[in-house]
């Protein structure tokens, strides 16, 4: 079989991207519609949440399988290291457990590293219907689902503590990646280097002081996320479920 032609190469903005993101919409309305309707009744909820955790379990340990079983693959390329192969498996033990920590990650990660992929997507495989299309996106949508759902359906609120426990792993997870990266000549998260397609970090200008202004407006968003919850009144509904999510372990 030859390889796809130039034409049929994803592209940002194209047919294939305006379809996902209509999807994603899609998806967006019915979670949060669930989740409302799941709020009273833990069988229904739990039954759901486990079985979208297992979904999305699944999905990125066959990614991970599949990266190994390639033909053309680098050693270090199934190591778990991206945020977004990362988030997947946090979202998932968020949504099986509603731990505060999987949550606020599953929450900051989804809701901007995640979602980025909706608006700058470094994707650089065949357009729709290639596997690599469909994981890509489907990785990247679970992720940001997971943490729609969980907030905006369930009612579990994000506070100053959450964004305190996302900004302490994510620093540490930096740290980590960085000397990875420099030990192993990977570029995890992007930073050592950008990606070699477009994207947002192209406006922050040349490694590493793009890392400086990305910090910062990750920091900033995250605030942004967190403040409108702490400043709305607690309802009644909203703290049943808070408590039965088991989000202050």
């Amino acid at each position: 079989m030859t390889r796809t032609t130039a034409q049929e190469e994803f592209s940002a903005y194209g047919a294939s991207h305006w379809a996902v993101l209509v999807v994603f919409a899609a998806g967006v309305a019915a979670l949060v519609l669930s989740g409302r309707r799941h709020r009273h009744h833990p069988t229904v909820r739990r039954r759901f949440t486990r079985g979208f955790a297992l979904l999305l379990l699944g999905l990125h340990v066959s990614a991970q399988l599949y990266t190994v079983a390639t033909r053309h693959w680098h050693s270090f390329d199934a190591v778990p290291l991206h945020l977004s192969d990362l988030a997947g498996f946090v979202a998932a033990y968020a949504l099986w457990s509603h731990r505060r920590w999987a949550f606020a990650l599953t929450y900051y990660w989804g809701l901007t590293l995640s979602a980025q992929a909706l608006v700058s997507p470094v994707l650089d495989s065949p357009d729709f219907p290639h596997h690599e299309f469909l994981a890509f996106w489907a990785l990247h949508l679970l992720v940001v689902w997971a943490a729609v759902y969980l907030t905006w359906g369930l009612g579990i609120r994000p506070g100053w503590r959450h964004y305190a426990v996302a900004v302490g792993l994510t620093a540490a997870w930096a740290c980590a990646a960085f000397v990875f990266n420099c030990v192993t000549g990977t570029n995890f998260g992007f930073l050592n280097g950008r990606p070699a397609t477009g994207s947002v970090l192209d406006l922050l200008g040349p490694w590493p002081w793009y890392l400086l202004p990305e910090a910062a407006l990750i920091l900033a968003a995250w605030a942004l996320l967190t403040w409108p919850w702490t400043r709305r009144p607690r309802r009644t509904g909203t703290d049943r479920v808070r408590t039965s999510g088991s989000t202050d372990r």
